[in-house]
């Protein structure tokens, strides 16, 4: 390992640990915490870290481990559980968020429509960890609010997987309805059968005969190889390396060792994880947000808007009252990390281009900052309504 090298990670590592704790300090949260620290630390800022591309690739590793846990944790049998609002309300909320913001980039901002069609539904998903961080922390997960915005959540989560799949078809030479996409689907499809079929009759024995070594260094690495293993197949058949993770992490959803994994995984994801926010931090134009702050001003605030007022009937239609609709429309106004990660694929595919992309960086950071603002006000909404549950 070159000192260069070296000296890079000291650097991201101490900005981590001095900007994150002050952002939770001051209720801004984690992600945007990392984020923050991108920017000092990189070209917007001090400038102290300047090469990006080794940190680039191990941000990468992080998206997996992220997908490869959610995966793990969406259990169809817990999905069905809450079927009325994962289905219905969360499907509603992405189809007509998605549709909304589609049309206005295409029309209004006059996008391509392979940027437009990336740009609308990653827009239309909130924050998974920043939103569960908070409403853990107002200690209101298990109130109606708490649970509504969860299932909302969940959605958003399974949706990424179609808009993953999205990115690597967009990012074709030529793009057409006939013989080449079905034929890609069709490949993509049925690799992605035989990986799941070779996960549950192989996969698992092999970790039940390393679980009995009782060596928890390679029970680590074994977990490890899961995640990095069919991340690098699903690459090599044309999809990207975080469909593969949740893949993956689907596959092992109903391992009796998948408590296990997910324990020897979180501490690598969490890690790898916040080095990705901090690559985004340091790739951000801050120039552009100085020079036109009306129009990325506006562009936040009219984000938060069409959430808003789509979330706001849809939450009251499904049952809940008003203030708790309102609540749970403030609280998931917001871009959020899958965003960053589809529009991270998208310029790497060359589907967006890196003026697109910095200005959309400036949006989804920007509706991060005003969040917190948000769930406070979505707390005093509900407490206001008397709910203890």
């Amino acid at each position: 390992m070159s000192s260069a090298y070296l000296t890079d990670l000291i650097v991201l590592l101490l900005a981590a640990v001095v900007v994150v704790p002050a952002c939770q300090a001051i209720k801004l949260g984690a992600v945007p915490g990392f984020l923050i620290a991108g920017i000092v630390v990189g070209p917007p800022g001090l400038a102290l870290i300047t090469n990006l591309t080794e940190i680039s690739h191990l941000a990468e590793i992080g998206i997996a481990f992220l997908l490869f846990v959610i995966g793990i944790e969406l259990k169809p049998s817990r999905l069905w559980q809450m079927k009325r609002m994962v289905f219905g309300l969360g499907s509603l909320q992405v189809l007509m968020t998605g549709g909304i913001l589609v049309t206005a980039a295409y029309y209004v901002f006059d996008l391509p429509i392979k940027v437009a069609a990336i740009v609308g539904p990653a827009l239309a998903l909130s924050s998974t960890a920043f939103v569960l961080q908070l409403l853990s922390e107002q200690h209101l997960l298990k109130s109606i609010y708490g649970r509504t915005s969860f299932s909302i959540l969940l959605l958003q989560d399974l949706a990424v997987v179609p808009l993953l799949a999205l990115v690597s078809l967009l990012a074709m030479p030529t793009l057409s309805l006939g013989d080449d996409i079905g034929l890609a689907i069709a490949e993509s499809l049925s690799i992605l059968v035989i990986v799941i079929l070779a996960g549950r009759y192989f996969l698992h024995p092999i970790l039940h005969h390393i679980a009995l070594t009782k060596i928890p260094e390679v029970f680590t690495a074994s977990a490890i190889l899961i995640v990095l293993g069919v991340s690098l197949i699903a690459e090599k058949i044309g999809l990207s390396m975080a469909m593969g993770a949740f893949v993956a992490g689907m596959v092992m959803s109903d391992s009796s060792y998948k408590h296990q994994v997910v324990t020897e995984i979180k501490p690598f994801r969490g890690l790898l994880l916040g080095l990705f926010f901090m690559s985004m931090g340091m790739t951000l134009n801050l120039e552009l947000l100085l020079e036109k702050p009306l129009i990325s001003f506006g562009l936040v605030a009219l984000l938060l808007a069409i959430k808003i007022s789509i979330l706001f009937p849809l939450a009251y239609l499904f049952g809940l009252d008003t203030k708790k609709s309102l609540a749970v429309a403030l609280i998931l106004a917001q871009s959020g990390e899958f965003a960053l990660v589809l529009f991270s694929l998208s310029i790497q595919s060359g589907v967006i281009p890196a003026g697109v992309h910095q200005q959309l960086l400036l949006v989804v950071l920007l509706s991060l900052l005003v969040t917190p603002i948000l769930a406070n006000l979505a707390k005093k909404l509900v407490k206001v309504d008397g709910e203890k549950k």
